[in-house]
């Protein structure tokens, strides 16, 4: 028997996203009454059949994978990310302890390592625990209160062969605020210029996983083109 941890934040029009982008709109196309009606099943005494809805999404709102598109504008989109780095072992590293705006070093990446005494190997899917999962609906906090990855923490767990990463905050990256009063701007993200690495943003439920012997499922919609795709990330935990 296995336990499936549900890793993927509710999807709704009143979602917490990031700055300039839009949550989604979901507006009903065909009732289950108007779709019997325009098929002509009504005339047959059939008067309900399937009802459908219209979604206009963000390839970046809610917990999605950002593509190498994301940052470089000539690089392979979402249905080009490699499927073999979204379905692995996984590994959380806390930094909950970290104060708000604070950029995870590669220091911090060895001693969290050491903590939960492991050794990361190829294709591992790190994910950072912030806790910003647990405020995901306000506002405020949300967009704010969290660390993030540093482009000295991405690179590091890229030589160790972690080519997929994670964060349970709306950015991989630190809060903008940091990011402004550093002058320093999605240095993590930024990466990938020179590096084919991939990661999710607005994970949550970290807290309900070891920290490790997991195996994850990160798989990303099969979005042509686009520049990140939603996922519905799961764990799998053998009882």
């Amino acid at each position: 028997m296995s336990t499936i941890v549900d890793l993927s934040i509710p999807m709704h029009r009143d979602m917490v996203t990031f700055p300039r982008i839009n949550p989604p709109q979901m507006l009903m196309f065909d009732t289950w009454e108007d779709f019997a009606k325009g098929v002509g099943a009504d005339k047959y005494g059939v008067d309900k059949l399937t009802a459908s809805y219209t979604v206009i999404q963000s390839d970046h709102a809610g917990t999605h994978m950002d593509a190498l598109k994301h940052i470089r504008p000539d690089g392979p989109g979402a249905s080009e990310i490699p499927l073999d780095y979204c379905f692995s072992d996984g590994v959380v590293l806390d930094f909950r302890h970290k104060e708000y705006g604070a950029g995870i070093s590669a220091e911090d990446i060895d001693e969290a390592l050491d903590k939960i005494g492991y050794k990361l190997k190829e294709k591992d899917i790190v994910l950072i625990q912030t806790g910003a999962s647990a405020y995901n609906d306000d506002q405020e906090r949300y967009l704010r209160d969290h660390c993030g990855m540093t482009r000295e923490a991405t690179l590091h767990l890229i030589s160790k062969g972690v080519r997929m990463m994670g964060i349970d905050a709306v950015t991989f990256d630190p809060p903008v605020w940091a990011m402004f009063e550093r002058e320093q701007f999605w240095e993590a993200h930024r990466v990938m210029w020179e590096e084919d690495y991939w990661h999710l943003e607005n994970l949550t439920n970290l807290d309900q996983l070891p920290a490790y012997g997991f195996k994850l499922s990160v798989l990303p919609i099969k979005w042509v083109g686009t520049t990140g795709a939603p996922v519905r990330a799961v764990a799998i935990i053998d009882d």
